[in-house]
């Protein structure tokens, strides 16, 4: 990290190859020291990249939602622990969830933060109702993070618009060093593409985030660095 950044903003790393990847890093330089590696680069290099992040000094973010039996979760987040990152997420489902918690204590890094994904910033009532589900949103986020929580995981990512409720069931667990990623955040002056259940990095901070997920308004603009500073001041005073 460097003085021009702010850990509390991730940036998604989500282009094709790793080139162009790490052409992206190289444009952002020290605006930003937190990155998200998805599963667009999964299958493309994408740990070999983690892991060279990390010896620049960067803080890495997997977001591959593992969501598998109990069995091959625990050993895909044991061997994942070893690789030195900073952020694992996992589907929020009990079974999975304890799963991820056994590998890493099992791997003996304690590092490697397990975040139990909730609901997908992109899905409303509407989406859940057609998938089966008998509650809306808010109500299956709530239900994910209690669970969460009692799993073990270190935190949660959850959209904005739920970001005061995580704080609050963490604070109520006793557990002040729950972290809260956030998806789905949008500056005033960018679009909200397809997240459903956007806020800006301010709000969503001052809602009680203690990440922010922001990728298109940087990765997109004619000058990444630039977006990414300005956020940055944005987000200075929360």
């Amino acid at each position: 990290m460097t003085a021009a950044s702010d850990p509390r903003l991730i940036v998604p790393l989500d282009v094709p190859t790793v080139a162009e990847a790490r052409a992206l890093v190289d444009r952002l330089g020290e605006a930003v020291s937190f990155y998200k590696v998805g599963l667009q680069l999964f299958a493309s290099g994408g740990m070999e990249l983690a892991r060279a992040l990390k010896g620049e000094g960067k803080q890495v973010f997997l977001d591959w939602k593992l969501h598998d039996i109990g069995a091959t979760v625990e050993k895909a987040a044991a061997a994942l622990a070893v690789a030195g990152c900073d952020l694992l997420t996992v589907h929020g489902e009990p079974q999975v969830m304890k799963a991820a918690v056994r590998g890493r204590k099992a791997a003996g890094d304690e590092g490697l933060n397990i975040l139990a994904v909730t609901v997908m910033t992109s899905l409303t009532d509407a989406d859940l109702d057609e998938m089966g589900y008998a509650m809306g949103v808010e109500a299956l986020v709530e239900r994910r993070i209690r669970q969460a929580l009692a799993c073990g995981c270190d935190g949660v990512v959850a959209s904005p618009h739920e970001a005061a409720m995580a704080r609050a069931l963490a604070r109520e667990a006793g557990r002040l060093d729950f972290l809260v990623v956030t998806p789905g955040v949008r500056p005033d002056w960018a679009g909200k593409d397809d997240q459903a259940r956007a806020a800006t990095p301010a709000e969503a901070l001052a809602a009680g985030a203690s990440h922010i997920v922001c990728g298109r308004p940087i990765t997109a603009a004619a000058d990444p660095r630039a977006a990414a500073e300005r956020i940055v001041a944005e987000i200075a005073g929360v």
